[in-house]
């Protein structure tokens, strides 16, 4: 059965996934935008450095982070000389590392739709008298919304299946920094073989629930787009 620590790393890893998908919505639209759009000499070393995650081991990426964000690195360093505490080891930390390491399974999909839309609706709303954020609020995201969900689903997706960097940036701590993949590589390590089935075939129950209804909801975008 599941006990009271796995239902502490099933809330933590909804928490890390919600919290993780929202940050890449925030930030990762503009930056999707920018990159959909500009003509800048810099627009090829911002796209590498966004997709880097895709290629980088996840353990790389979490010991430099786990590096930084640590007591004698430069952002843990400098929080603690302000009065602060470093944040490795805490779910800040695990949600810094996340969002880092989703951010191409966010910005990509939202780059291509933004890219799909073309010119052509921008600018009739533009005659129209509508300005900057207009056109960005009323044309060019409802005309991306397959786009943006597709972005939402992938981040949320990727974020639950996280290993490597959660681990190596937070360790395995119960109701702080464990979550379901941590909890259920724990419970192999035990050899409690029970308890990695359940909590492994509850994520796999959960992420098929999440990616059928995403992919219903699409379809019937599509369809009424159609």
């Amino acid at each position: 059965m599941i006990g009271p620590q796995d239902w502490q790393a099933i809330w933590v890893t909804l928490r890390l996934c919600l919290w993780t998908t929202a940050i890449l919505l925030l930030l990762g639209t503009p930056l999707a935008w920018w990159l959909a759009h500009t003509r800048s000499r810099w627009r090829a070393a911002v796209e590498a450095l966004v997709a880097l995650p895709l290629v980088l081991p996840p353990t790389v990426l979490g010991f430099y982070l786990l590096v930084a964000l640590g007591p004698r690195g430069p952002v843990g360093g400098l929080l603690e000389a302000l009065g602060g505490t470093h944040l490795a080891f805490t779910f800040t930390g695990i949600l810094i590392g996340s969002v880092l390491y989703s951010l191409p399974f966010a910005v990509q999909p939202l780059q291509d739709g933004f890219r799909a839309i073309g010119r052509q609706p921008l600018e009739v709303a533009a005659t129209l008298g509508a300005g900057p954020l207009d056109r960005f609020f009323t044309v060019a995201l409802p005309l991306a919304r397959g786009s943006v969900l597709t972005a939402a689903t992938l981040a949320f997706a990727h974020t639950m299946g996280e290993f490597g960097v959660v681990l190596m940036i937070g360790g395995s701590i119960p109701g702080e920094t464990q979550v379901l993949s941590i909890a259920i590589y724990d419970a192999a390590e035990a050899l409690d073989y029970r308890r990695a089935h359940i909590l492994s075939a509850l994520m796999l129950a959960l992420s098929f629930v999440i990616l059928w209804l995403v992919f219903a909801r699409r379809r019937r975008v599509a369809t009424v787009g159609a």
